[in-house]
């Protein structure tokens, strides 16, 4: 065997397969390794989010900010596209009517038409 064979069977045979370090009991692992900190009784995600909290907090005694909000959602306009299978007018309300045959709500579905209702005002039915 070559040496850079040699050397790579030993880096492989060293590694540990996937899913084996050891759980914590009674805790979930956050995926990138954040530790949930806690601060004027407010849970925060890591102790990042925690530190800029109180970073902020001095700046709301300076009188340089205002109006401090915490986990604000915001709309997000992704780049996707809604195919409904009809389109029609309803002639007893002469209201035009989106509406979609569904035999099971995807999360991608449910995310759609959402963004349906949220950017462009229009509900889907379903049938």
């Amino acid at each position: 065997m070559t040496r850079q064979k040699t050397i790579l069977a030993k880096l492989l045979s060293d590694r540990k397969p996937k899913g084996t370090r050891p759980k914590r009991s009674g805790s979930r692992e956050h995926k990138y390794h954040a530790k949930p900190t806690e601060v004027d009784g407010i849970r925060f995600a890591s102790k990042k989010e925690a530190r800029r909290y109180k970073e902020l907090q001095l700046l709301i005694r300076a009188g340089k900010i205002s109006g401090l909000r915490r986990q604000v959602a915001f709309p997000v306009v992704i780049n996707a596209k809604y195919i409904a299978d009809f389109v029609y007018v309803d002639l007893k309300t002469g209201l035009e009517v989106v509406e979609d045959s569904k035999g099971y709500r995807t999360a991608v579905y449910k995310q759609k038409k959402r963004l349906m209702l949220a950017q462009h005002g229009i509900e889907i039915k379903e049938s």
